[in-house]
């Protein structure tokens, strides 16, 4: 058995992160992360993006390279799932049989792809993008593939979408509501979306079921919709979300459900035992203190310095104001707020320019902005979003007006 003072479970963007932060923080004690990839840590975002089109190596998304974790003593330990957990012996036990000890356990496992329930979902050629061995087999299947049907709308989808027709496949993207991005956008920004991606040629269908994945000798040749149509393909995308990977922690008795419940400092309700990132589900002050969880770099990043803050002996509460990004062609949206729960929306400058953003707002305040190719409105309108500012939509909605002029005002 190995034994450490912290172990931090999953080696993404939250696992590394919280690494770093604690010896930035003076940690001297012994560190491990335990990752269930053979890799160190790298970058999740690009792979439906610049890796999986070949613009970046994989040495390029590395968050740190190898010599970084070894300057700073912290201990990779690839290529091991944790599948249980003791808290009372302060143990986790790998899918290996080996069982590593702790005296705090950060966890950040983050989660996996969310699978198709029907015949057909496990065949070759039916992917998720989740991690660089996802990838990787969608890369070497690419020169025989000239059909791809993504299903689903999100951003994940319509990522390796744009990528893939900008490499010569046709591609149709299946979602099962009425608009692209439904979950997290306004329908301003759906519209266009939908519509910028039928320019480049893909074929996006709203409203539709999918009823089963096609095969010929254990391999996709299409999928099959609920209405009898089938859609040829040799490779299938499905891109429907993940499922919180906090399995281990639930059956050891923490309290939780779509993800592991935390507190304010990331403390979970077993003792010496916290969890950020992807899987952890705690109240979000910009979602009006609803339990959320958030799959975004930012709050990988930002709940792992609150971990190490507070393991640390520095007690503050997290409370960063979420942000996002999605690259598609040559259209580049940020996102900042969560637009859960908005009222009204206000659309500023003209979707037709290419340059525009959405404007959300509840009970008259700004809560979120999704901005497209407007790199200025995203940067000022944080400060909306962080001040909860009630602006006046129709100053809102004149794009000459910097958002940095804009206080808060009388709705009129």
């Amino acid at each position: 058995m190995s034994d450490f003072d912290i172990v931090i479970v999953g080696a993404g963007h939250a696992g590394a992160q919280a690494a770093i932060a604690l010896r930035q923080r003076g940690f001297e004690g012994t560190i491990a992360v335990v990752g269930d990839e053979p890799e160190i840590p790298y970058e999740r975002p690009p792979l439906s993006k610049d890796y999986l089109s070949g613009d970046k190596p994989f040495d390029r998304i590395l968050i740190r390279p190898a010599n970084f974790w070894t300057e700073r003593a912290v201990t990779m330990l690839t290529g091991r799932r944790v599948v249980a957990v003791d808290p009372a012996a302060h143990r986790v036990i790998a899918a290996d049989g080996a069982v590593i000890g702790y005296r705090q356990l950060i966890w950040a496992a983050g989660g996996y792809p969310r699978r198709l329930t029907c015949s057909g979902h496990s065949l070759a050629g039916v992917h998720g993008v989740r991690s660089r061995a996802d990838v990787d087999r969608m890369i070497i299947e690419l020169a025989r593939t000239e059909r791809v049907v993504v299903i689903g709308g999100g951003y994940i989808g319509l990522e390796a979408a744009a990528v893939l027709t900008k490499s010569g496949k046709h591609v149709t993207v299946l979602e099962a509501l009425d608009r692209v991005l439904a979950r997290v956008a306004g329908e301003p920004l759906s519209r266009f979306y939908e519509a910028e991606h039928r320019a480049h040629g893909v074929d996006v269908r709203l409203g539709v079921k999918v009823e089963c994945i096609e095969e010929r000798e254990g391999r996709v040749i299409g999928v099959r919709l609920a209405d009898g149509e089938v859609l040829p393909a040799e490779m299938v995308i499905v891109g429907i979300g993940i499922v919180p990977a906090v399995e281990p922690l639930i059956a050891a008795g923490a309290d939780g459900g779509n993800g592991v419940s935390v507190d304010r400092h990331c403390r979970t309700s077993l003792p010496d035992i916290w969890a950020i990132g992807d899987c952890a589900l705690h109240a979000n002050p910009f979602a009006g203190d609803l339990p959320i969880r958030l799959e975004s770099v930012q709050n990988a990043n930002d709940m792992a310095v609150t971990a190490a803050k507070a393991i640390s002996g520095e007690c503050e509460a997290y409370d960063a104001v979420p942000w996002f990004w999605s690259n598609q062609y040559d259209l580049k949206l940020q996102t900042v707020g969560l637009s859960t729960g908005h009222e009204q929306i206000v659309l500023r400058g003209d979707p037709a320019t290419g340059s525009f953003s959405v404007v959300y707002l509840r009970q008259g305040r700004v809560i979120a902005l999704d901005c497209v190719n407007a790199v200025r409105d995203y940067v000022q309108g944080r400060a909306l979003v962080l001040g909860r500012a009630i602006v006046a939509p129709s100053l809102l909605a004149d794009a000459a007006t910097p958002l940095k002029s804009m206080t808060d005002q009388p709705d009129r």
